[in-house]
């Protein structure tokens, strides 16, 4: 609310009075006569008395129509009273006088008590629009606690696995009179779960500190080649097909080549992994609405419908000796790159995993 202060208030009383002293001294000082210049400076009273009313309400206006009447009158009594009809008028326009100034202010007050109420409703929004900022930052460092909770909990499971079986076979290992045959074995069980160790932390690593982008213009089904040219072998030992679908025309998007390979190659790993009584696996390209789309398609078995929104956060997983995190920094770099990735089931049978891109060109 805006306070109004004592000079602002006594600069406004002065022009008031100023004004209707002033139209007074041009009354008393034109000669009756001049009847049109008397009508004139009749109506400069109005001036004053509407100024009165919008800035000090009703009360300010009926105050200013007072005096406007008591300097008024007397020129009346001593200028018109040779004519009765006249002066009748005259004071007809004295009640007129009272009439603006007393609307006038209170529609002023009206609208005052409009602007004060907005006022304080705004207040009111801010405060609590700020109360729901602390809320929410409260919750925000809630859910980050909670995070960081489920992902020492996670991460402590993911650990605690290998390392029992490597106690173990350490400990079958130290016993006296081990054949060389079961040796070898929980020699070939510590480099496993050893291996798996080394794959789950350097997962953790790329998921916890992500390397920023080295953004370049590529074209998606060279990436596409590449990475059929990687799991081509393991297909082929799985009995699967590799399938490669894209455009004549090269679509173009900007990437750091090196990251969005890594995220095919596991999409399409984890299609192979799925697939273990064979079929084809279709990786494509496509413009879709203005983007360009990087698709795995699949037959493996699908994902159940309530993992599906789980899919993607760190350390789930469907897999026996899966880390949960392959998927989470698939994400993680496909979001770096202002894109999105999502996994749709197929209508007969699988998963569609999609990477949706910015587009930055076509080439000729």
């Amino acid at each position: 609310m805006v306070v109004t202060s004592k000079r602002a208030i006594y600069v406004r009383v002065s022009v008031v009075v100023l004004g209707i002293a002033a139209a007074s001294l041009l009354h008393f000082l034109t000669s009756p006569s001049l009847i049109l210049w008397h009508n004139l400076f009749q109506r400069l009273y109005y001036l004053p008395i509407v100024y009165s009313a919008i800035y000090f309400g009703w009360r300010g206006g009926l105050a200013a129509s007072l005096l406007s009447a008591i300097l008024y009158i007397p020129h009346i009594r001593m200028a018109w009273h040779h004519m009765p009809d006249y002066a009748t008028n005259q004071y007809a326009e004295i009640i007129l006088f009272f009439l603006v100034g007393a609307v006038t202010g209170a529609l002023a007050d009206r609208e005052r008590k409009q602007r004060e109420k907005l006022e304080t409703a705004t207040q009111q929004l801010g405060k609590v629009y700020r109360e729901l900022q602390d809320s929410f930052e409260q919750l925000k460092r809630a859910d980050r606690l909670s995070a960081i909770g489920h992902l020492s909990a996670s991460l402590a499971h993911e650990i605690r696995n290998p390392l029992a079986s490597i106690e173990g076979s350490t400990d079958i290992l130290d016993r006296p009179n081990v054949s060389e045959e079961t040796r070898q074995e929980f020699l070939g069980v510590i480099r496993k779960e050893s291996r798996r160790l080394n794959r789950l932390l350097t997962n953790l690593l790329d998921f916890a500190r992500p390397r920023k982008p080295e953004l370049q213009l590529v074209d998606p089904a060279r990436l596409i080649e590449s990475v059929i040219s990687l799991v081509a072998p393991s297909a082929e030992r799985s009995g699967i097909t590799l399938e490669r679908r894209v455009p004549p025309s090269p679509l173009l998007v900007q990437c750091d080549p090196e990251q969005l390979k890594q995220v095919v190659l596991n999409l399409t790993i984890n299609a192979i992994q799925a697939m273990a009584g064979g079929g084809e696996i279709e990786l494509s390209v496509a413009e879709s609405n203005g983007n360009v789309r990087i698709s795995v398609r699949d037959e493996g078995p699908g994902i159940p419908a309530q993992d599906l929104e789980k899919i993607f956060d760190p350390f789930f997983t469907t897999k026996e000796n899966g880390t949960g995190l392959g998927l989470s920094v698939a994400h993680q770099i496909v979001t770096q790159h202002g894109g999105a990735i999502a996994a749709e089931p197929n209508p007969d049978r699988g998963m569609t995993f999609s990477i949706v891109l910015p587009a930055r060109g076509y080439n000729s």
